[in-house]
C-alpha cells in the first residue's frame, strides 16, 4: 500500500511540474524574447489574463478557484525594465470554481462579500528586473482592505497575436498570502490561512 501510496504522489508532483513548465514552440507567435517588446503602455487582455489561487482544504485536498481581469495596464521601455509599471482589476463577483453553489457561498457577506466589494487590484510601486525575471512589488486590495505584497514575475513571451495584428505580451507571477489580512478569515483553522497565488497576465498594445 505504501509503495502504491508512493506512486501516486511521485506521479502527481511529476504531472505538477509539467504543467507549471509547458514549453512554447518555434511555430508559436509568442516568444521569450525581450527585444520584441516596444517600450509603451499595453491594455490588460480579460480573455487571458487570470489570477488562480489555492488553499489547504481541510489537510484532505487542495481547492483552487479563479478570479477574472477587468481592466488595467502595464506600462513599460525594455530599456528600463525597473520604471515599468502594472496595475490590473479582478472581478471577485465573477470568481470560479467547480460547484456552482459553492461559487455562491464564496460570494457571500461570510467570505468576499462581493455586493460590497465586487473588485480586488495590484498597483506596483516598485520593479527589480533581472533578465527575463523580476520583483515586483505592490499594493494589493481584497475587500477595502490594502497590503503590500510581492510578485516573483516571469516574463514569458511577446509577439504579434495572428488576429488582432498587435504586440501581445506576457507575463506569469506567483506570490503567498495570508487570507486573515484581508479579512477572510470565515472556516479558518479548517481551511489554510496561506493562500498560494499564481497570475497569468496578457496584455496587448493600444
Amino acid at each position: 500500500m505504501r509503495v502504491i501510496l508512493a506512486a501516486i504522489l511521485a506521479t502527481t508532483a511529476v504531472a505538477g511540474v509539467s504543467a507549471q513548465m509547458i514549453p512554447t514552440t518555434p511555430q508559436m507567435p509568442g516568444q521569450a524574447q525581450p527585444a520584441r517588446v516596444t517600450a509603451g503602455t499595453y491594455q490588460v487582455d480579460p480573455a487571458h489574463t487570470q489570477v488562480a489561487w489555492e488553499v489547504n482544504h481541510m489537510g484532505i485536498s487542495m481547492l483552487e478557484g479563479l478570479f477574472p481581469a477587468s481592466s488595467g495596464s502595464l506600462t513599460i521601455d525594455p530599456k528600463n525594465p525597473n520604471a515599468a509599471k502594472v496595475d490590473i482589476t479582478f472581478q471577485v463577483d465573477q470568481l470560479s470554481v467547480t460547484a456552482p453553489a459553492f461559487a455562491n457561498h464564496l460570494k457571500s457577506d461570510q467570505i468576499f462579500n462581493v455586493a460590497q466589494f465586487p473588485t480586488a487590484r495590484f498597483v506596483s510601486t516598485s520593479v527589480v528586473a533581472t533578465g527575463t525575471k523580476a520583483k515586483i512589488t505592490g499594493n494589493l486590495t481584497i475587500k477595502g482592505i490594502t497590503k503590500p505584497v510581492v510578485l516573483d514575475a516571469t516574463f514569458m513571451g511577446a509577439g504579434d497575436n495572428p488576429m488582432s495584428k498587435k504586440l501581445n505580451i506576457g507575463f506569469g507571477a506567483r506570490t503567498t498570502i495570508k487570507r486573515s489580512d484581508f479579512g477572510v478569515d470565515l472556516a479558518a483553522p479548517i481551511v489554510s490561512d496561506t493562500v498560494n497565488i499564481h497570475i497569468h497576465a496578457a496584455f496587448t498594445a493600444a
